[in-house]
């Protein structure tokens, strides 16, 4: 709670705060959300004079939403409780994952060497609030938003894995539920490094391919001087053949409307033919090698 009061004016006081603290912070986070299960997860504790808490929820969406404090101030930049937030969420997860069964009943296959959760694979989905109160702060970076407290990091781990773990054995429906979204983020994450692969051997994303049949290539080699037209359908592209110069103006026909691609995974978007065209036509590269 924070309250302000200016004191030029009689009985002129504001007062900020959340009835439910930073479980009612993350209902609002996720207010616009179809969220996994209603109520957030929280959880308290104290080692060494730190103070730690978290409350986390998961929504069906693809992007984590993580917001840190230190002492109530907001830690854009992260620090060391969020790192060791982070930590605790993929180690608890993991081993939960290996130990139990997923949602259609089967064992699930993840080895200790292999086919591990992987941090972004957890955080899929998942909006949480990380609180942590202690004595001299030590903020870093160039707008002093970041906690360097070495010590903090293994404090939060401890007390977030603890609860977490706890939770996870004592529901095990809402558990079944987050298994079911971080597996769901792992093979989509396979199939799309598979689709990169399987679009590099095919298209020659790296130069070793050819051009798809129905571009229209220029004859300039420059980039610079090079345009390229996207065309939906054959009519189309063949008036734009007719019509243009042909020394540095490239036509591409595209077969109908093509996927909408702002909340597709990646691995869909790398499924479709149209969609391989452009890429290979333009040239470039897929996800973080582009």
């Amino acid at each position: 709670k924070i309250t302000l009061k200016d004191e030029r004016e009689e009985n002129k006081e504001i007062s900020y705060k959340y009835n439910g603290g930073i479980s009612e912070f993350v209902n609002y986070l996720n207010k616009n959300k179809d969220v996994l299960f209603s109520k957030p997860i929280c959880f308290k504790g104290k080692k060494e004079d730190i103070e730690v808490e978290a409350a986390l929820q998961y929504n069906d969406g693809y992007l984590e939403n993580i917001l840190s404090f230190a002492n109530n101030i907001n830690t854009e930049e992260g620090g060391t409780h969020l790192v060791g937030f982070k930590a605790a969420i993929t180690r608890v997860i993991n081993d939960y994952a290996r130990n139990n069964i997923s949602s259609n009943g089967k064992k699930l296959s993840l080895q200790e060497s292999e086919n591990n959760l992987s941090g972004n694979d957890v955080r899929e989905g998942l909006t949480a609030v990380i609180s942590v109160k202690l004595l001299n702060p030590q903020f870093e970076g160039q707008t002093k938003t970041k906690l360097g407290n070495s010590e903090v990091r293994g404090i939060v781990s401890y007390v977030v894995g603890e609860g977490l773990n706890n939770f996870l054995n004592e529901n095990p429906s809402v558990s079944k539920k987050i298994l079911a979204k971080s597996i769901s983020a792992l093979n989509a994450r396979e199939a799309a490094r598979k689709a990169r692969n399987l679009i590099r051997q095919k298209n020659g994303l790296l130069g070793l391919g050819t051009l798809p049949g129905k571009l229209a290539d220029c004859s300039e080699k420059d980039p610079y001087f090079r345009e390229i037209f996207i065309v939906e359908g054959d009519s189309a592209g063949g008036s734009a053949k007719q019509g243009r110069d042909r020394r540095f103006q490239a036509i591409l026909p595209l077969r109908g409307k093509i996927l909408n691609v702002e909340k597709a995974r990646l691995h869909k978007i790398l499924d479709n033919n149209e969609i391989r065209s452009m890429v290979t036509a333009l040239g470039i590269n897929i996800g973080e090698d582009l």
